[in-house]
């Protein structure tokens, strides 16, 4: 498989037009530099919308694409299905599993589903501004206010009262049409790295201000780090099994982190699911790579590997199904 991906001509797609485009452009600047210096033909993509995002691909000539895009459009499916009818493989999860990660309220229903602990939350739509004291009721405080389809915590904050929550729910949905407001859980914030299903370890997360939102991730010195993260070994065990689970919920697959908090007592919550990891050195799926045994020019390889056409793919599994069992199991379920 490496042989193959090092004689292939490869596309690192970045940019993008949400509001994580400049740390998209990091990342996708550090994976196309680790990709060449290990020989592999790379060449940037640098997108700006959706819209044109097939065409630039195309146009580039490539074999496969790294996705190297954050946020809107670039989780969320919408790039990947482009992707998908262009024919070009490509890193990261599905369409659906894409979208489903991105939908933090489709996320935590199926986390809900299939068993996978979250905090509880609900929504709210600036429609339902008049009303928010009377909808929040005794849901209490402290909460986490974010907005539906967001990532690198744009628009996250923490509200501790009705003017406060009043406030964050306005910031949250000046990013998108729906605030989620989560209950606040007090533990150490955890995230779990997976590749290709398999778990590369757990980093445990410490902000000095308390809260892990967009200033703590980015600015220098603002957050300390631990991997392995700073718990025994039966509780971590059992956090990277809810990781697993979790990204087993949305179908996700190639590089994949899941954020998680963990309390002092016996009780783990699975926060949200990332299908397009940060890849700069520093950044969190990278350190836990690290501690795994990989450098970040091995990692960006790994995931390159990694890349694929999910419909195709599908498509040779629904192919290869034997028709006569699934008849028979009919037969049963209908006697």
């Amino acid at each position: 498989m490496e042989a193959r991906m090092h004689s292939a001509r490869v596309g690192v797609v970045m940019g993008g037009s949400s509001g994580e485009r400049d740390v998209s452009l990091r990342s996708g600047g550090a994976v196309l530099k680790a990709l060449r210096d290990r020989g592999v033909d790379a060449q940037p993509i640098v997108i700006d919308d959706v819209a044109s995002a097939q065409g630039r691909v195309e146009r580039a000539r490539v074999d496969v694409a790294f996705l190297a895009l954050h946020g809107r459009f670039g989780e969320d499916g919408c790039i990947q299905g482009a992707l998908e009818l262009a024919g070009v493989p490509y890193t990261g999860s599905s369409v659906l599993a894409s979208a489903l990660a991105m939908d933090k309220v489709k996320a935590k229903e199926l986390f809900r589903l299939y068993n996978v602990p979250t905090p509880p939350y609900y929504t709210i739509t600036e429609a339902g501004l008049a009303d928010l004291e009377e909808v929040h009721g005794s849901f209490g405080f402290p909460v986490m206010v974010k907005p539906r389809a967001e990532g690198s915590s744009l628009g996250l904050a923490r509200a501790s009262s009705p003017s406060e929550l009043g406030r964050a729910v306005e910031q949250a949905l000046a990013h998108d049409d729906v605030a989620l407001i989560e209950r606040f859980v007090t533990g150490r914030e955890l995230t779990v790295g997976l590749l290709g299903g398999r778990v590369l370890g757990c980093c445990e997360i410490a902000p000095k201000s308390g809260v892990y939102d967009y200033a703590s991730k980015y600015t220098a010195g603002a957050t300390e780090y631990f991997v392995p993260a700073r718990i025994g070994e039966t509780r971590l065990k059992n956090v990277l099994h809810l990781a697993e689970r979790a990204a087993q919920a949305l179908g996700c697959t190639s590089a994949v982190r899941v954020d998680l908090i963990v309390t002092e007592g016996e009780n783990e919550y699975v926060l949200e699911v990332n299908t397009q990891p940060g890849m700069t050195e520093t950044s969190l799926l990278p350190r836990i790579a690290a501690a795994a045994g990989y450098d970040f020019g091995a990692l960006c390889l790994a995931i390159l590997s990694t890349a694929t056409l999910h419909t195709r793919a599908r498509r040779r599994v629904e192919a290869a199904a034997p028709a006569t069992p699934v008849a028979h199991s009919r037969l049963r379920a209908a006697g």
